[in-house]
């Protein structure tokens, strides 16, 4: 996707620490930053604030990445997140995975496709998803620059 068609993005530098004897960002990093995307992009939409009080807790079912480019230790990244489907139960995120270059030109390392089910966590079953969660993140990912295809429904 192109960079506009993203509302929320986040920045951050990248910590030695999560390299490798390779000198890149270690592969399992990847999710790493696949789960501060959305731990960023869900505060930023501020989701949980409709749910008045009722638990909204998601287990990761599919985690898919595409790996483009690496990643040095020191430099700054761009991670940026939107909800692409939603289903009876689930929804589906993407994530991109940019390094951020001083022109803004289009620099994408990675993507990561997320499947988050809604669960009952006291026994870890999927439960439907409050009807009201697709409009909260179509609406705030409608405030893309380039406005992408509509949400799909799984």
């Amino acid at each position: 996707m192109a960079r506009g068609e993203f509302a929320f993005h986040h920045s951050f530098r990248v910590r030695w620490s999560e390299t490798d004897a390779q000198g890149v960002v270690f592969n399992a990093r990847y999710l790493d930053y696949a789960d501060i995307a959305i731990t960023e992009y869900w505060r930023a939409v501020k989701f949980r604030d409709y749910a008045d009080g009722a638990p909204m807790e998601f287990h990761v079912k599919k985690a898919t990445v595409t790996w483009f480019a690496p990643i040095k230790p020191d430099e700054m990244i761009e991670v940026m997140a939107r909800t692409i489907a939603t289903g009876r139960t689930s929804m589906t995120q993407l994530v991109e995975i940019h390094g951020l270059t001083e022109d803004g030109s289009d620099d994408l390392r990675a993507t990561v496709d997320l499947v988050s089910v809604h669960v009952d966590l006291d026994v870890h079953r999927p439960i439907p998803l409050p009807d009201w969660v697709k409009g909260v993140f179509t609406a705030f990912d409608s405030q893309a620059t380039n406005k992408p295809t509509a949400l799909a429904e799984g």
